[in-house]
């Protein structure tokens, strides 16, 4: 993650939401940065980290679509999402099962990235999120903070409430990265996206010139 981010984190996270609490990170994996040691510091009663796959800070390794089948129905007081939306296809599914694992009355922290930054796939990138869509995606919780990240990317925090009743989203266009179009889902086939079309293309103009300049000191 970037330094506005674990910035922003360290600012709006306090002792008290965590202190003797059942925390879930929900795409832990330590690849650029991470919040887990300064959320221990608070003393929570467990902290359970998952991701797609092994590496550093994953306890569990599970997709994140499939987190109320494995881990149970509000089962946590606090989940924590960092820079993990963007790149998951199925994001209504996710974003289901991030609330669907909260207690009721339970903290929600989420950060993802906005329209303007960068492709980075890890291993995919499918999606930008604006303020305007969070406000619409959570608009059955109770929003306690959402903000721009200047990267650009969107923070939030965010309460379950005790009647929760979940939002329909079906009908919501994203930007998505594969198409620079708003879409309802993503393309069933990436890799005829326009970016991969793009990244191939690059690379045989590549190949085109350097073989080429190959013949040129050949003649």
């Amino acid at each position: 993650m970037n330094a506005s981010v674990m910035l922003w984190l360290c600012m709006n996270i306090e002792r008290e939401e965590i202190e003797n609490k059942n925390v879930l990170e929900v795409g832990s994996q330590d690849v650029n940065g991470s919040i887990k040691d300064y959320v221990l510091k608070f003393r929570p009663s467990s902290y359970v980290g998952v991701d797609f796959q092994k590496g550093k800070n994953v306890d569990l390794v599970m997709n994140a679509e499939d987190l109320i089948e494995k881990l149970g129905p509000e089962r946590f007081d606090v989940v924590i999402s960092t820079e993990m939306l963007e790149h998951v296809k199925d994001w209504r599914k996710v974003i289901h099962n991030l609330k669907g694992v909260l207690k009721k009355g339970a903290l929600l922290i989420v950060t993802t990235r906005s329209q303007g930054f960068p492709y980075h796939a890890f291993p995919y990138d499918y999606w930008r999120y604006g303020i305007e869509d969070f406000e619409r995606i959570f608009n059955d919780i109770q929003i306690l903070k959402l903000e721009k990240d200047k990267e650009p990317g969107v923070l939030l925090k965010a309460k379950k409430p005790v009647d929760f009743s979940e939002v329909d989203t079906s009908t919501l266009k994203l930007f998505s990265v594969l198409t620079n179009k708003f879409e309802l889902n993503a393309p069933p086939n990436p890799i005829l996206s326009i970016r991969v079309k793009e990244q191939i293309k690059s690379l045989f103009n590549k190949v085109e010139t350097d073989v080429l300049l190959l013949f040129d000191r050949l003649l």
